[in-house]
């Protein structure tokens, strides 16, 4: 019991008492110094700095008012695995049950030159260019990992940071800012090389993305494989999922499902991210129960639901849910040039960068399954909800509702100019008020 060492005079949600890192280290080196597992139970609030977990460690906290608050100017995680790595499993057995861990995000700077990746290895600071960001929770090379039942709290930029992992599981942890947001506040982030990822009825509110699967976003080489992500609560954020891969990394066997709540700008972002001559590799990805509510947006790039890109064996979407739309954003773009959703920020010399990147990317199989469309008079009109800026291999479009209650308008499909489709199959489209199926048929070679 914490209790027995610790003064535990702080408080979860305000901070203040005496700074008890110190006592609570000494528990948690247990695990290295003797060679045992350490079982710590918080039963009350603990003011630290840094707490670094060994393999066979579990903290427990009582309730959700005990826990561990940030000390002001710390710039750095509050809790990381001690021994870690970016390319192999170097600690097992961790479990952070319950709790509130409060970052105290106000007074953290955002940066830190001194952050221990950079101490450790070059990794970061080679791939991103950004090594610096202070992350609530930060691990690299873990097995066995469990987080269930806590708050992350005013978390300065991730919440949870995790790179090179293997049997992974969250549940019903819940992302708070009670400041508001500023900036690149992610929820989840997870760098490859990863498998079995399982993330079970999480959400909250951010600054940027709620989740991020991006396996070779640091190397452009790592895959992330066999993940299943049920239940993630959009709070307004400014995103809700990102899945991405900017080199050979692959992204597989991907399972995503009910999805729900209130996003600003974007809502599944599926791309590189990264302009070059490789577009990623996205396998095989199911996302299924979408009900995002959208709102006023904050991104000067023009919002949309799902934006789907590069190199993608089979992407279904099915059973999605467009309703009492804020203004006519896009449900689905496919092979949208997503380097230019800022025009403004657009340079001529990337040119054949961009042509390169296009030449190379390729959309075979996108299956939507189960798309409803209900529309008030008092909505926007004239909606494309479906753009096809490049070229599809097999679009599949069925089970399809759209009812608006407003004079013919909207186009279900719609091409752009080099948008274009080998195969298009469509099956029990029923609609009330839309005025086109598919405006451009000379963009499809075959049709069923």
């Amino acid at each position: 019991y914490a209790s027995e060492f610790a003064k535990l005079n702080s408080s979860v949600c305000t901070g203040g008492g005496s700074d008890d890192t110190k006592a609570l280290q000494a528990i948690l080196d247990k695990a290295k110094d003797e060679n045992v597992g350490v079982h710590l139970i918080m039963d009350g609030a603990a003011l630290i700095s840094q707490l670094q977990v060994y393999s066979n460690t579990t903290i427990e906290c009582l309730t959700k008012d005990c826990g561990f608050y940030q000390k002001k100017g710390c710039n750095k995680p509050m809790l990381v695995n001690a021994d870690w790595d970016m390319h192999k499993i170097v600690t097992r057995n961790i479990t952070l049950s319950g709790g509130t861990y409060h970052q105290n995000g106000q007074n953290q700077e955002k940066h830190n030159p001194k952050f221990l990746s950079v101490t450790k290895d070059d990794y970061l600071h080679k791939f991103t260019g950004n090594p610096t960001l202070v992350h609530a929770i930060e691990m690299y090379g873990v097995e066995n990992l469990l987080l269930h039942d806590l708050t992350i709290c005013d978390f300065r930029n991730y919440a949870f940071m995790l790179g090179c992992f293997r049997n992974v599981k969250l549940e019903n942890v819940w992302l708070d800012q009670p400041f508001g947001t500023r900036g690149n506040q992610d929820g989840f982030h997870f760098w490859g090389p990863g498998q079995f990822l399982t993330v079970l009825n999480c959400g909250g509110k951010v600054g940027d993305d709620i989740i991020n699967v991006g396996p070779d976003e640091g190397d452009t080489v790592s895959s992330i494989t066999d993940v299943l992500i049920d239940g993630i609560y959009v709070d307004e954020g400014e995103q809700a999922v990102r899945l991405l891969s900017r080199g050979t990394g692959r992204v597989d066997r991907v399972t995503l499902r009910n999805i729900t709540g209130v996003y600003r700008s974007y809502g599944f972002y599926i791309n590189s991210h990264f302009v070059s001559d490789h577009p990623g590799n996205f396998g095989n990805i199911f996302i299924e129960n979408v009900d995002l509510k959208s709102a006023e947006k904050t991104y000067e790039a023009p919002p949309f639901l799902f934006s789907v890109g590069g190199n993608i064996e089979c992407l279904t979407l099915k059973n999605i849910r467009h309703h009492n739309a804020h203004d006519n954003r896009p449900i689905v773009n496919l092979g949208f040039p997503f380097y230019l959703t800022n025009p403004d920020n657009y340079k001529e010399k990337e040119d054949e960068t961009i042509k390169r990147f296009s030449n190379n990317q390729r959309m075979q199989n996108i299956i939507i399954d189960g798309l409803t469309i209900t529309e008030k008079a008092d909505e926007p009109l004239d909606t494309s909800y479906i753009n096809v800026y490049d070229k599809v291999e097999n679009l599949v479009v069925k089970n399809v509702i759209a009812v608006k209650d407003q004079p013919e308008n909207g186009t279900l499909i719609h091409f752009e100019k080099d948008g274009c489709v080998d195969n298009l199959i469509l099956e029990s489209i029923h609609t009330k008020g839309l005025k086109t199926i598919v405006d451009d048929e000379s963009k499809v070679k075959y049709s069923f």
